[in-house]
Protein backbone atom coordinates (compact mmCIF):
# COMPACT_ATOMS: atom_id res chain seq x y z
CA UNK A 1 0.00 0.00 0.00
CA UNK A 2 1.62 3.17 -0.80
CA UNK A 3 0.71 6.80 0.57
CA UNK A 4 1.59 8.06 -2.30
CA UNK A 5 -1.08 7.27 -4.54
CA UNK A 6 -4.10 9.15 -4.84
CA UNK A 7 -7.59 7.69 -6.02
CA UNK A 8 -10.32 10.07 -7.14
CA UNK A 9 -13.70 8.79 -5.77
CA UNK A 10 -17.14 9.76 -7.48
CA UNK A 11 -19.29 10.19 -4.56
CA UNK A 12 -22.29 11.07 -6.96
CA UNK A 13 -22.20 7.52 -8.45
CA UNK A 14 -21.41 5.55 -5.31
CA UNK A 15 -24.13 3.65 -3.81
CA UNK A 16 -24.58 3.61 -0.01
CA UNK A 17 -25.11 0.75 1.59
CA UNK A 18 -28.42 0.06 3.59
CA UNK A 19 -27.92 -0.85 6.89
CA UNK A 20 -28.78 -4.33 7.68
CA UNK A 21 -29.02 -5.00 4.05
CA UNK A 22 -28.63 -8.88 2.24
CA UNK A 23 -24.65 -10.19 2.59
CA UNK A 24 -24.63 -10.43 -1.43
CA UNK A 25 -21.98 -13.07 -2.41
CA UNK A 26 -20.48 -13.15 -6.40
CA UNK A 27 -19.02 -15.88 -7.31
CA UNK A 28 -17.09 -15.53 -10.74
CA UNK A 29 -16.42 -18.14 -13.23
CA UNK A 30 -14.59 -18.04 -16.37
CA UNK A 31 -17.22 -20.93 -17.97
CA UNK A 32 -20.66 -21.41 -17.07
CA UNK A 33 -21.81 -23.86 -14.57
CA UNK A 34 -24.61 -25.55 -13.50
CA UNK A 35 -26.61 -25.54 -9.89
CA UNK A 36 -25.51 -28.05 -7.61
CA UNK A 37 -27.89 -31.76 -7.49
CA UNK A 38 -30.03 -30.85 -4.45
CA UNK A 39 -28.99 -33.47 -2.25
CA UNK A 40 -25.16 -32.49 -2.38
CA UNK A 41 -26.07 -28.87 -1.37
CA UNK A 42 -28.39 -30.09 1.11
CA UNK A 43 -25.57 -32.00 2.44
CA UNK A 44 -22.51 -29.69 2.13
CA UNK A 45 -24.56 -26.92 3.80
CA UNK A 46 -25.38 -29.04 6.80
CA UNK A 47 -21.57 -29.98 6.83
CA UNK A 48 -21.18 -26.29 7.57
CA UNK A 49 -24.34 -24.52 8.91
CA UNK A 50 -26.16 -27.12 10.82
CA UNK A 51 -29.53 -28.47 10.07
CA UNK A 52 -31.25 -26.97 6.50
CA UNK A 53 -34.40 -27.82 4.90
CA UNK A 54 -34.30 -27.16 1.02
CA UNK A 55 -37.68 -25.09 0.10
CA UNK A 56 -36.87 -24.73 -4.29
CA UNK A 57 -34.15 -26.36 -6.02
CA UNK A 58 -33.92 -26.02 -9.95
CA UNK A 59 -31.84 -24.20 -12.38
CA UNK A 60 -32.39 -21.09 -11.90
CA UNK A 61 -32.69 -21.04 -7.73
CA UNK A 62 -31.88 -22.95 -4.71
CA UNK A 63 -33.13 -21.92 -1.20
CA UNK A 64 -32.42 -23.19 2.25
CA UNK A 65 -34.02 -22.16 5.55
CA UNK A 66 -31.25 -22.26 8.05
CA UNK A 67 -33.02 -24.39 10.47
CA UNK A 68 -30.59 -23.43 14.19
CA UNK A 69 -30.73 -19.36 12.91
CA UNK A 70 -33.84 -18.12 13.57
CA UNK A 71 -34.95 -14.29 12.92
CA UNK A 72 -37.68 -12.41 15.32
CA UNK A 73 -40.37 -10.09 13.92
CA UNK A 74 -43.70 -8.67 15.41
CA UNK A 75 -45.06 -10.92 12.96
CA UNK A 76 -43.62 -14.10 14.07
CA UNK A 77 -40.69 -15.91 14.00
CA UNK A 78 -38.78 -17.38 10.78
CA UNK A 79 -35.59 -19.37 10.10
CA UNK A 80 -32.77 -17.18 8.15
CA UNK A 81 -32.74 -18.19 3.94
CA UNK A 82 -29.89 -18.79 2.50
CA UNK A 83 -30.40 -18.40 -1.65
CA UNK A 84 -28.31 -19.27 -4.10
CA UNK A 85 -29.11 -18.03 -8.06
CA UNK A 86 -28.46 -19.93 -10.95
CA UNK A 87 -25.71 -18.87 -13.37
CA UNK A 88 -26.00 -15.52 -15.38
CA UNK A 89 -23.29 -13.42 -17.57
CA UNK A 90 -20.77 -11.50 -15.58
CA UNK A 91 -19.51 -7.79 -16.79
CA UNK A 92 -15.97 -6.98 -15.35
CA UNK A 93 -16.49 -4.14 -16.92
CA UNK A 94 -18.62 -2.69 -14.49
CA UNK A 95 -16.12 -1.71 -12.09
CA UNK A 96 -15.06 1.68 -11.43
CA UNK A 97 -11.03 2.33 -11.41
CA UNK A 98 -12.14 3.80 -7.53
CA UNK A 99 -13.85 0.33 -6.70
CA UNK A 100 -10.74 -1.92 -8.10
CA UNK A 101 -8.09 0.45 -6.29
CA UNK A 102 -9.74 -0.45 -3.09
CA UNK A 103 -9.58 -4.46 -3.83
CA UNK A 104 -6.31 -4.26 -1.81
CA UNK A 105 -6.36 -8.47 -1.13
CA UNK A 106 -6.33 -9.20 -5.10
CA UNK A 107 -4.02 -6.63 -6.41
CA UNK A 108 -1.67 -8.99 -8.70
CA UNK A 109 -5.27 -10.50 -10.25
CA UNK A 110 -7.80 -8.09 -10.28
CA UNK A 111 -7.65 -6.69 -13.55
CA UNK A 112 -7.69 -9.93 -14.79
CA UNK A 113 -10.26 -11.56 -13.01
CA UNK A 114 -12.93 -8.74 -14.31
CA UNK A 115 -11.64 -9.52 -17.47
CA UNK A 116 -11.59 -13.55 -18.06
CA UNK A 117 -15.13 -13.85 -15.52
CA UNK A 118 -17.64 -13.83 -17.79
CA UNK A 119 -20.38 -16.07 -15.40
CA UNK A 120 -21.23 -15.50 -11.60
CA UNK A 121 -23.34 -17.00 -9.76
CA UNK A 122 -24.65 -15.07 -6.69
CA UNK A 123 -25.49 -16.08 -3.24
CA UNK A 124 -27.15 -14.27 -0.64
CA UNK A 125 -29.08 -14.67 2.87
CA UNK A 126 -32.46 -13.39 3.62
CA UNK A 127 -34.30 -12.28 6.78
CA UNK A 128 -31.00 -12.28 8.40
CA UNK A 129 -30.74 -8.58 9.46
CA UNK A 130 -32.78 -9.86 12.37
CA UNK A 131 -29.92 -11.93 13.97
CA UNK A 132 -27.68 -10.82 17.10
CA UNK A 133 -24.61 -9.50 14.61
CA UNK A 134 -21.86 -11.86 15.72
CA UNK A 135 -24.68 -14.80 14.89
CA UNK A 136 -25.57 -13.43 11.36
CA UNK A 137 -21.29 -12.26 11.16
CA UNK A 138 -20.78 -16.06 11.60
CA UNK A 139 -23.73 -17.71 9.67
CA UNK A 140 -22.53 -16.01 6.49
CA UNK A 141 -18.74 -17.06 7.10
CA UNK A 142 -19.99 -20.91 7.47
CA UNK A 143 -22.45 -20.07 3.94
CA UNK A 144 -19.22 -18.67 2.45
CA UNK A 145 -17.41 -22.13 3.24
CA UNK A 146 -20.05 -24.08 2.25
CA UNK A 147 -19.87 -21.87 -1.30
CA UNK A 148 -15.98 -22.18 -1.95
CA UNK A 149 -17.09 -26.06 -1.23
CA UNK A 150 -19.86 -26.51 -3.97
CA UNK A 151 -18.46 -24.62 -6.91
CA UNK A 152 -14.86 -25.88 -7.07
CA UNK A 153 -14.37 -23.73 -10.20
CA UNK A 154 -14.99 -20.72 -8.99
CA UNK A 155 -12.03 -18.49 -9.89
CA UNK A 156 -12.60 -15.18 -7.27
CA UNK A 157 -15.68 -14.08 -4.78
CA UNK A 158 -16.53 -10.59 -4.54
CA UNK A 159 -18.34 -9.13 -1.92
CA UNK A 160 -20.77 -6.24 -3.16
CA UNK A 161 -21.39 -4.83 0.58
CA UNK A 162 -17.94 -3.86 1.09
CA UNK A 163 -16.27 -4.06 -2.57
CA UNK A 164 -13.56 -7.21 -1.65
CA UNK A 165 -12.33 -9.33 -4.22
CA UNK A 166 -10.61 -12.63 -3.38
CA UNK A 167 -9.50 -15.34 -5.34
CA UNK A 168 -11.16 -18.53 -4.91
CA UNK A 169 -7.84 -20.50 -3.73
CA UNK A 170 -7.82 -18.02 -0.80
CA UNK A 171 -11.10 -18.43 0.34
CA UNK A 172 -11.12 -22.38 0.26
CA UNK A 173 -7.37 -22.08 2.32
CA UNK A 174 -7.85 -19.48 4.80
CA UNK A 175 -7.59 -20.21 8.65
CA UNK A 176 -9.13 -17.16 9.80
CA UNK A 177 -10.83 -17.53 13.73
CA UNK A 178 -14.03 -16.35 15.36
CA UNK A 179 -15.41 -12.91 13.82
CA UNK A 180 -12.09 -12.50 11.97
CA UNK A 181 -13.86 -14.66 9.33
CA UNK A 182 -16.30 -12.56 8.92
CA UNK A 183 -13.86 -9.29 8.90
CA UNK A 184 -11.38 -10.52 6.64
CA UNK A 185 -14.00 -10.92 4.09
CA UNK A 186 -16.98 -9.12 4.58
CA UNK A 187 -15.34 -5.77 6.00
CA UNK A 188 -12.90 -3.78 3.54
CA UNK A 189 -10.53 -1.00 4.88
CA UNK A 190 -10.27 0.95 2.56
CA UNK A 191 -7.43 4.13 1.93
CA UNK A 192 -7.03 6.91 -0.23
CA UNK A 193 -5.11 10.41 -0.29
CA UNK A 194 -7.01 13.93 -0.15
CA UNK A 195 -6.03 15.40 -2.85
CA UNK A 196 -4.00 18.86 -3.02
CA UNK A 197 -3.15 17.83 0.38
CA UNK A 198 -0.94 15.64 2.91
CA UNK A 199 -3.62 14.19 4.47
CA UNK A 200 -5.29 10.68 4.28
CA UNK A 201 -8.40 8.79 5.05
CA UNK A 202 -8.53 5.17 6.08
CA UNK A 203 -12.03 3.63 6.69
CA UNK A 204 -13.99 0.75 6.48
CA UNK A 205 -16.71 -0.44 4.48
CA UNK A 206 -18.75 -3.32 5.62
CA UNK A 207 -19.65 -3.13 9.34
CA UNK A 208 -23.27 -1.53 8.59
CA UNK A 209 -24.43 -4.56 7.30
CA UNK A 210 -24.40 -6.22 10.90
CA UNK A 211 -25.61 -2.68 12.19
CA UNK A 212 -23.02 -2.11 13.52
CA UNK A 213 -20.68 1.38 13.05
CA UNK A 214 -18.04 1.67 10.18
CA UNK A 215 -14.51 2.83 11.08
CA UNK A 216 -13.07 6.69 9.73
CA UNK A 217 -9.50 7.83 10.32
CA UNK A 218 -7.92 11.42 9.10
CA UNK A 219 -4.07 11.66 9.27
CA UNK A 220 -1.13 12.59 8.28
CA UNK A 221 2.82 11.68 9.04
CA UNK A 222 2.08 8.13 10.07
CA UNK A 223 2.32 4.67 8.34
CA UNK A 224 -0.90 4.21 6.78
CA UNK A 225 -0.67 0.29 6.72
CA UNK A 226 -0.10 0.67 10.46
CA UNK A 227 -3.78 2.25 10.50
CA UNK A 228 -5.40 -0.01 8.30
CA UNK A 229 -4.22 -2.57 10.41
CA UNK A 230 -5.50 -0.79 13.69
CA UNK A 231 -9.08 -0.86 12.30
CA UNK A 232 -9.04 -4.37 11.31
CA UNK A 233 -8.29 -5.24 14.88
CA UNK A 234 -10.76 -2.49 16.12
CA UNK A 235 -13.45 -3.88 13.76
CA UNK A 236 -13.09 -7.12 15.05
CA UNK A 237 -13.19 -6.01 18.35
CA UNK A 238 -16.51 -4.27 17.93
CA UNK A 239 -18.23 -7.33 16.56
CA UNK A 240 -16.75 -10.58 19.05
CA UNK A 241 -17.97 -7.59 21.71
CA UNK A 242 -21.49 -6.27 20.71
CA UNK A 243 -19.77 -2.48 19.84
CA UNK A 244 -19.36 -1.88 23.52
CA UNK A 245 -17.57 1.70 22.60
CA UNK A 246 -19.37 4.93 23.65
CA UNK A 247 -19.22 7.72 22.04
CA UNK A 248 -16.51 10.00 23.77
CA UNK A 249 -14.45 6.56 25.17
CA UNK A 250 -10.75 5.93 23.77
CA UNK A 251 -9.12 2.94 22.70
CA UNK A 252 -5.56 2.25 22.22
CA UNK A 253 -3.68 4.13 19.36
CA UNK A 254 -0.41 2.79 17.67
CA UNK A 255 2.74 3.83 17.78
CA UNK A 256 5.80 2.74 15.68
CA UNK A 257 3.39 -0.12 14.26
CA UNK A 258 2.40 -1.18 17.85
CA UNK A 259 -0.22 -0.87 19.79
CA UNK A 260 0.03 1.42 22.94
CA UNK A 261 -1.81 2.16 26.24
CA UNK A 262 0.47 5.34 26.79
CA UNK A 263 -1.78 6.41 22.93
CA UNK A 264 -5.02 7.24 23.69
CA UNK A 265 -7.21 8.14 20.76
CA UNK A 266 -10.76 9.44 21.32
CA UNK A 267 -13.79 7.67 19.18
CA UNK A 268 -16.85 10.42 18.33
CA UNK A 269 -19.94 8.81 16.62
CA UNK A 270 -21.23 10.62 13.68
CA UNK A 271 -24.39 10.64 11.68
CA UNK A 272 -25.71 8.24 14.03
CA UNK A 273 -28.96 6.51 13.51
CA UNK A 274 -31.00 5.59 16.54
CA UNK A 275 -30.25 1.98 17.97
CA UNK A 276 -28.96 -0.41 17.28
CA UNK A 277 -27.22 1.06 14.48
CA UNK A 278 -24.62 3.63 15.70
CA UNK A 279 -23.70 5.28 12.72
CA UNK A 280 -19.87 6.00 11.99
CA UNK A 281 -17.55 6.13 14.36
CA UNK A 282 -14.98 8.74 13.77
CA UNK A 283 -11.42 8.00 15.22
CA UNK A 284 -9.70 11.09 16.53
CA UNK A 285 -5.90 10.37 16.63
CA UNK A 286 -4.45 13.31 18.72
CA UNK A 287 -1.37 14.41 16.95
CA UNK A 288 -1.46 12.29 14.33
CA UNK A 289 -4.62 13.86 13.70
CA UNK A 290 -5.56 15.98 10.01
CA UNK A 291 -4.89 19.63 10.59
CA UNK A 292 -2.50 19.20 13.48
CA UNK A 293 1.36 19.21 13.29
Amino acid sequence: MSKKEVFEQNLEKEKTPVPGGPFLIQMLFKEPVIMPDKNKMTAVLEKHIGPVECFGHDEKMAGFAALEHTAEFKEGKAPVQLMVMGCNQFEGKGFDTFLISQMWDCQEDRERILQECKYQVVAVDMLAAALPALERANLDADFLDALAQLYPTCEAFYFQNCGKLFLAEDVRSHQFQGPNRFINFGVNVRFFNIQGTEDMVVDTLGMDTLFLPDLQYHFHGMDPNWVVNHAYSLASYILANDNPIENGETVDGVENGQLSQKLQWKCQYEDALIQPFRGVLDINMGPYAAGER
